[in-house]
């Protein structure tokens, strides 16, 4: 048994404290809200960002740090991508130095181009070990997960020691753990598929087809190699649940957040308007900034990425977008 805290009560983070007190850990909750600490204490619900799902009695929730980050083996963070850095430094003070730190949120830092993992290296260089963070990914909506419906996922570290750590204290009948060792390619996959799923979405919304989601999920796919190859990470990491699976799910789900924005810009709305009226965090929508910032620094050829950003932050009409990438210079279609 571990003593766990969770660093954020949204949907994903609620969902993993279900996993969590079903594995037999002891669960607390991090929430900035005292209605969601006060629902999860006294009723154990969250409807705010987990519907239907009853809480195990053992899950406490706190409104401060202080109280629920005492005497923790393991520190959980799932807070939005571009939000880490902020609540990270309020932590740090708070901390021991011999917790095991795994994020699971996933996203790029916006002018850092830090992932998350190296952003939480960055803001406890002087306390926590690089081999003391770790990083839980793949196909797991919290809708499911918190539901118990089978999930398998990925937990990867710097340190196979924490990898391992991370996959016994997680591991359930129903959430199932691999390792993979490759901790930059499992990110990079986990931040690029949101943007992909963003393109998906357009495509279901403005009604362009199968044919053409097919194309986006398989082609996004190769962009994700291309970045992720170029920053070192190992191409068979795509081909896993960290890759494909996460592209997957996020493309085709009703429950994925990034495709929801998609949708309804194919439809014709406005990405304001999407965006004030969501209740949870699209990660893509900020992720497409950086990664696109990025891949042309680097050189990387990622003509999804690049429409997908002309959208969201040009304006451009997505069937002018389509145009323009079905009219590219023929290509082979294998070379990265």
């Amino acid at each position: 048994m571990k003593k766990v805290t969770i660093i954020g009560a949204g949907s994903f983070g609620t969902a993993l404290a279900v996993v969590l007190a079903r594995a037999g850990n002891e669960v607390q909750l991090w929430a900035r809200e005292l209605e969601i600490a006060y629902g999860i204490n006294n009723r154990h619900e969250n409807p705010a960002y987990l519907s239907n799902v009853t809480l195990p009695d053992s899950i406490a929730c706190f409104t401060s740090l202080e109280e629920c980050l005492r005497e923790r083996d393991m520190i959980v963070f799932a807070t939005p991508s571009h939000a880490l850095r902020e609540v990270a430094e309020k932590v740090k003070p708070h901390i021991s130095g011999n917790e095991i730190l795994v994020n699971v949120a996933k996203g790029i830092e916006n002018d850092t181009f830090m992932t998350m993992s190296q952003v939480l290296a960055d803001v406890f260089e002087d306390t926590i070990l690089d081999d003391q963070i770790g990083v839980l990914s793949g196909p797991s909506h919290a809708e499911e997960v918190g539901k118990f419906k089978p999930t398998t996922v990925v937990a990867t570290s710097n340190s196979k020691r924490t990898a391992r750590i991370i996959q016994e204290t997680f591991m359930t009948p129903m959430f199932r753990i691999y390792l993979n060792y490759d901790i930059v390619g499992v990110e990079i996959g986990g931040a690029v598929k949101n943007i992909m799923a963003i393109a998906a979405g357009i495509i279901d919304g403005a009604e362009l087809g199968d044919n053409a989601k097919a194309a986006v999920i398989t082609r996004g796919l190769h962009e994700m190699k291309r970045l992720g190859m170029q920053l070192g990470a190992s191409q068979d990491t795509f081909s896993g649940l960290a890759g494909m699976g996460d592209l997957v799910v996020t493309c085709t789900s009703e429950h994925s957040r990034n495709r929801f924005v998609g949708y309804h810009i194919g439809q014709g709305k406005k990405l304001d308007e999407i965006i004030e009226k969501m209740n949870m965090v699209a990660e893509g929508v900020k992720t497409t900034r950086a990664v696109r910032e990025w891949s042309q620094k680097l050189e990387v050829e990622m003509p999804i990425t690049n429409a997908v950003y002309q959208i969201l932050v040009e304006g451009e009409e997505p069937k002018d977008m389509l145009y323009n990438l079905m009219t590219r210079n023929p290509k082979e279609e294998i070379i990265i």
